[in-house]
């Protein structure tokens, strides 16, 4: 066959940079469209907040609607830089006792001359409140005041340095001792004088002597109390009789020995952790309205309100005189004018997608989490004739307050589980709180196994499988029917 050109017509979506970022602009979480609009504002000259806008005012409209007052203010000024405001002075015009016109003068007098180099001001010392303490911070301005010797003291910056965000140890004493050449006894000894510092549990290698550290800083550890965090497996069995013979106790001391236990922290270096997360900002409010239905708006806090100068436009363009600088003006009125209309259109589709979510969600508002329908991405884009993708991308990281507390807008999709009859299917997170409520209400004589569980829901027309129940069960963290009867018993002191 011969080589030959052809020409054909088609039709393709392309995807320009500017569509890229108008779908990008769809997922991003408040906190990440605050940052883009920043970091847009700061490389476009034509862009500005509107609030920004309003707080600065018309320079020269202030000074000619209020040029009297202005020539006071500066009269006041230079009058009263001529007075001699001293408190000596005051006090021999005033004819009184310096103590009696400032009191606070005599005692403030000497603070201000013993001011020097290690002296800040009032800024400074906002700025060290403001600053949050690390974990080894803390332990290091204790080691200091510690007599340790200075090989010592080189360990024990190596053991701070091990320590993870827990303020458990991640190196052994072997390791230690090797990169010290010291004998293992040496380390030990350092190590047995760190763990006496503050939080308790610091420097601990497993949770059980963690535990022990912190019950001993209270002087709780007893034998008893030692042979419990010897068998902590036992204990989240809740193998309560086992533990009571290998303690030695009968059932009222075990559950005082239990009590104490939950009053420990299991980690103790976690709360000096900075984790730098934001309050969440709801990007809708739902609220009840007069006539009795529910009123869908967008929170005029989490709008991002961004305005295109054209004023300013205006009075630069025309002195653009190269190639160059006008198609920078070009391109930055055209990205400002972009900016704009895709916010806009951002905004109108999240109130959208927050719009048929309470209305499809209606029983939920009403009653609760019982009532929730099964709702899927592909069925609410169908509804409100959009893409499955962008319904995703909407409802990834938006947040919608109501009545019933702030959620996410992917909390209100759930799986259907079919009805035992001919019926409506069941919301899966509502299964999830009809079997919480369940365990929560059983008693230590009748504790409900996941077959149980089956066939009450059976009987709520729930068709739902037993190891469906034992998913969802330990997904939220609930125990089996073995241990909790255990658990319940040992409470109830049968």
């Amino acid at each position: 066959m011969a080589p030959q050109l052809t020409m054909r017509q088609g039709q393709s979506l392309v995807m320009t940079p500017q569509l890229l970022q108008s779908i990008r602009l769809l997922q991003l979480s408040q906190l990440e469209l605050d940052q883009f609009i920043a970091a847009e504002i700061e490389k476009n000259p034509l862009l500005k907040r509107e609030d920004d806008a309003e707080a600065q005012p018309d320079a020269e409209y202030w000074t000619a609607s209020n040029e009297p007052e202005t020539a006071q203010i500066l009269d006041t000024i230079a009058v009263t830089a001529d007075l001699d405001v001293s408190a000596s002075a005051l006090s021999d015009n005033l004819d009184a006792l310096l103590d009696n016109v400032f009191p606070d003068a005599i005692m403030a007098e000497p603070a201000r001359i013993q001011r020097g180099e290690n002296s800040f001001s009032g800024e400074e010392l906002e700025d060290n409140w403001a600053e949050t303490i690390t974990l080894k911070a803390h332990l290091n301005a204790q080691i200091a005041l510690l007599r340790l010797l200075p090989a010592e003291r080189a360990i024990a910056a190596t053991l701070t340095d091990a320590l993870d965000d827990n303020g458990y140890l991640t190196v052994t004493l072997a390791d230690m001792a090797e990169a010290f050449s010291v004998p293992e006894n040496t380390v030990q000894h350092v190590l047995n004088r760190l763990q006496t510092l503050e939080p308790a549990g610091t420097f601990a290698r497993s949770l059980a002597e963690c535990m022990a550290l912190q019950l001993a800083a209270i002087d709780r550890l007893d034998p008893a109390m030692q042979a419990l965090l010897d068998h902590l497996p036992l204990l989240a069995k809740r193998d309560f009789t086992a533990l009571q013979g290998i303690c030695g106790v009968d059932n009222a001391d075990l559950l005082d020995m239990l009590a104490e236990i939950k009053r420990l922290d299991p980690k103790p270096g976690a709360a000096f952790l900075s984790s730098g997360a934001e309050p969440v900002v709801p990007d809708v409010i739902v609220g009840e309205a007069a006539d009795g239905s529910w009123s869908v708006q967008l929170n005029p806090d989490a709008l991002p309100r961004v305005l295109v100068d054209k004023v300013y436009y205006a009075k630069i363009a025309p002195h653009a005189r190269s190639n160059e600088d006008k198609l920078f003006l070009s391109e930055c009125l055209k990205n400002a004018n972009w900016l704009e209309r895709s916010l806009d259109q951002r905004a109108k589709t999240v109130l959208k997608v927050a719009s048929e979510i309470v209305r499809q969600q209606d029983g939920f508002f009403v009653h609760g989490v019982s009532h929730l329908r099964p709702l899927s991405l592909r069925a609410l884009a169908e509804l409100v004739e959009m893409h499955e993708s962008t319904i995703s991308r909407v409802t990834v990281n938006k947040f919608m307050a109501t009545p019933r507390g702030t959620f996410e807008l992917r909390y209100f999709f759930t799986a259907a589980i079919q009805s035992s009859e001919t019926g409506e299917t069941h919301s899966a997170e509502s299964v999830r709180h009809r079997i919480r409520s369940m365990i929560d209400n059983e008693v230590a004589k009748k504790v409900l196994s996941d077959d149980a569980i089956v066939d009450a829901l059976m009987a709520e027309k729930i068709d739902i499988a037993r190891r469906t129940v034992a998913k969802y069960r330990e997904s939220m963290g609930i125990a089996s029917s073995v241990e909790r009867r255990r658990e319940k018993k040992a409470m109830a002191g049968l």
